[in-house]
């Protein structure tokens, strides 16, 4: 009997999400408040060059169908010559490559950096381009150089659309506990980390999480991720109301978490904010089993399934929102592949809630001093009995 009561309630629920969500867009002037992203697919620029290239005396896996346990494999079978000589010839590919080398990748996406840099200076000052142009081209030289700067560990790097880029804190070649995090909306190459709003960034995110492991646990080596590997919707718009870059970004993410298994890397916690938990649970059905330790979603929209079982996965799913984050304002359900399903926080779902009391806000959980720091803290050391 409880069962058709509660179908009968989703139904009326989905209905009424569905008139308000109408409502809101009419009442706004449709989704002027974001614009469609063309999504970022495939291998870097360079591909086709380094396909091409038969130096090293052989086959050099493709970018685009070759495994990372396969690239893993083809460069252990080069000497340290060979991969010296490939980085310096193909460094967007290399630094792109899952399961190759992780110094090789940081040192490949250097050399990228450089170049694209340059690239950007000398059009800074192109006769033929604009004002605008030459302002742009100086903002992304500009943020290239803050890139390169001594210390940061670049593990990729793809200048194109908006750019995309993943960041390594920590020593990830002898890190014990290692985490990876997926951002939402509106990050990109640019903002990856910012002064403002620090907290709302991949790179924000991680830095804190890594220094609250360090102040629990100041004797395991830590390292954290900022992947922000996909394009992101931006704004409002109907890019944050579909799955549709999510479903491009998907398989980048999949892919990505294979490459650091190749090289050995332990199992990361993957933490996924806002629009991220629906690349997420997208990217997780797809993954080998022991992939990931723990999956942590908080902010989110939904994931695009009704519930934890239904993402086919070992690892523990946990789920987390503050009462003040506008995103439990935003209807959970999907309906004509418009909105994200079921809130991961509801218990119908089945995720494990993570407490967040103290956090604020939308881009608040990983704030210093919030319960929900502590709790993700405490998911990604695997000492589970003090999440509370």
């Amino acid at each position: 009997m409880s069962k058709p009561r509660r179908s009968t309630q989703r139904g009326r629920r989905t209905l009424v999400a569905v008139v308000l969500a109408a409502a809101v867009v009419g009442g706004t002037g449709g989704w002027a408040a974001g614009s469609t992203q063309d999504a970022v697919t495939g291998p870097a620029p360079g591909a086709a060059a380094w396909r091409a290239d038969h130096s090293v005396g052989k086959r050099l896996p493709d970018p685009a169908t070759a495994s990372p346990a396969e690239v893993a494999r083809f460069f252990r079978s080069l000497t340290e010559a060979e991969r010296q000589e490939l980085t310096a010839r193909h460094p967007l590919t290399v630094g792109n490559l899952d399961g190759a080398p992780l110094a090789l990748r940081y040192q490949a996406n250097a050399l990228a950096l450089k170049a694209e840099r340059a690239r950007r200076l000398a059009r800074a000052t192109d006769p033929a381009g604009t004002l605008q142009d030459h302002q742009e081209a100086r903002r992304l030289a500009d943020r290239y150089a803050e890139l390169l700067r001594p210390g940061r560990q670049i593990l990729a790097f793809d200048p194109r659309g908006r750019g995309q880029v993943a960041e390594v804190f920590g020593d990830l070649a002898t890190a014990r506990r290692t985490s990876v995090f997926v951002p939402g909306s509106d990050i990109d190459l640019s903002s990856s980390d910012r002064a403002r709003d620090p907290y709302g960034t991949p790179s924000g995110m991680a830095k804190s999480l890594r220094a609250r492991m360090a102040a629990e646990a100041p004797g395991v080596r830590t390292a954290a991720i900022a992947w922000t590997g996909y394009t992101t919707p931006l704004g409002l718009g109907p890019d944050a109301a579909t799955g549709r870059l999510a479903e491009a970004g998907a398989p980048r993410l999949a892919r990505f978490l294979d490459g650091l298994a190749a090289v050995g890397v332990p199992a990361p916690a993957l933490l996924c904010h806002s629009y991220g938990s629906v690349v997420c649970a997208l990217a997780v059905p797809d993954l080998e089993r022991g992939r990931i330790s723990d999956l942590i979603v908080f902010g989110s929209p939904g994931m695009r399934t009704d519930s934890a079982a239904a993402l086919r996965t070992t690892a523990r799913v946990w789920a987390a929102r503050d009462a003040s984050d506008w995103i439990g304002n935003l209807p959970h359900v999907e309906f004509l592949g418009l909105g994200h399903g079921t809130d991961p926080t509801d218990p119908e779902f089945g995720a494990r809630r993570v407490p967040a009391r103290t956090a604020e806000g939308h881009t608040g959980y990983l704030a210093p001093g919030t319960d929900s720091l502590r709790n993700f803290a405490d998911i990604a050391l695997g000492r589970y009995d003090r999440v509370r």
